[in-house]
């Protein structure tokens, strides 16, 4: 474990995080603070209100994206390939090399 210094709304805090994991950390807190310094005008004396604030909005923009990826297509849009036709045309051509390999056999 190592301690990791964030500037957090304006405080610093120590943190303990697990090695190789400083830089996530970091970047993460980064995003709060940006979060909380967005909120503007609404930032509250309360710094406790104000972090409880910045997580909501994060959590929000989360569910937000969970559900557009929810609604998201499953399957890549038709790219314009004809697959019925690509696939008669493969197996034309598996039987061809297999009437080419049974020559070559016999």
């Amino acid at each position: 474990m190592s301690e990791v210094k964030l500037q957090v709304g304006g405080r610093q805090y120590t943190v303990s995080v697990a090695d190789g994991q400083e830089d996530n950390l970091r970047g993460l807190a980064s995003t709060v603070d940006a979060k909380i310094a967005g909120m503007g005008n609404n930032v509250s004396n309360n710094e406790a209100k104000n972090l409880l604030f910045a997580a909501i909005l994060l959590a929000d923009e989360l569910d937000e994206a969970k559900k557009k990826a929810a609604q998201a297509p499953t399957h890549p849009p038709d790219p314009g390939i004809d697959t019925d036709g690509l696939a008669d045309r493969l197996e034309r051509l598996a039987v061809a090399l297999e009437n080419a390999a049974a020559r070559l056999e016999g």
